[in-house]
């Protein structure tokens, strides 16, 4: 990486997704939104996949783990396993359709906001946030080695209550 690249903005600090992340234009139904939004990313809009996508992007952006989602379906009496959501989530990552965000190399959340942007993950509750500043920049990267680039930098600082 040159000295000229040596400051990354949020938006090149993000690269598009496989699909091009993005999403088509909503209609307001629900489940016909998840149906476009399923099929425009090449996937088949199956009753478990349209389910999770509804109660995925039906509230608007959301930070969810798999076992999150998996609660509010039980709630909403989907019949789908744990395995199937964590599958149903990886698919939906990969087609561009959610953004993965690792805190701690032990939980995943799985944001429907596919835009690129960073988090504030608070301790105390285990929640994840959107950090509101989009102009918020990276002033030097580290070098990448010999046959690599950066993919995408996922920036979670991480807060607590003050004592």
């Amino acid at each position: 990486m040159s000295d000229d690249d040596s400051t990354l903005n949020d938006d090149a600090a993000h690269s598009a997704s496989p699909h091009g992340g993005r999403q088509p234009a909503l209609t307001g139904c629900p489940w016909h939104d998840v149906n476009e939004m399923l099929q425009s990313a090449g996937l088949r809009p199956t009753r478990q996949r349209m389910a999770l996508g509804w109660l995925l992007f039906g509230k608007g952006a959301r930070h969810l783990t798999a076992e999150m989602l998996y609660e509010e379906a039980t709630l909403a009496k989907v019949p789908v396993s744990l395995a199937t959501v964590y599958n149903t989530l990886n698919q939906l990552t990969d087609a561009g359709l959610l953004r993965q965000v690792s805190v701690d190399g032990t939980k995943t959340y799985f944001d429907t906001n596919v835009s690129a942007h960073h988090h504030f993950y608070l301790e105390n509750s285990h929640e994840l946030v959107d950090i509101p500043d989009p102009h918020l920049t990276l002033s030097r990267m580290p070098e990448v080695p010999k046959g690599y680039e950066i993919a995408r930098v996922d920036m979670v600082v991480r807060l607590r209550k003050k004592r």
